[in-house]
């Protein structure tokens, strides 16, 4: 599927594209999936998945010692830093 025909239609306060599930096979995203979307010029949209956010909890778990941990700068003096003796 390369293209179809779409209606806005009011969603509350606010308006809305339904995307079919071929469309969405199409462009390979879910449900749950975040989009971009950016006016490229006027009646036109770009639609653009992006990777979602990962959470704090998410991020704990990735977390490994071994490769994340110690510390990010040498604790002795390397140049001619202020106060350096």
């Amino acid at each position: 599927m390369n293209a179809t025909t779409l209606s806005i239609s009011a969603w509350g306060n606010s308006h809305a594209i339904r995307l079919s599930r071929e469309l969405m096979q199409a462009m390979h995203i879910t449900p749950d999936t975040p989009l971009q979307v950016e006016v490229i010029a006027p009646g036109r949209l770009e639609l653009r998945a992006v990777a979602p956010r990962l959470t704090l909890a998410q991020k704990l778990k990735a977390y490994d010692p071994a490769v994340h941990g110690g510390e990010i700068m040498a604790d002795a003096a390397v140049g001619a830093e202020f106060g350096a003796r």
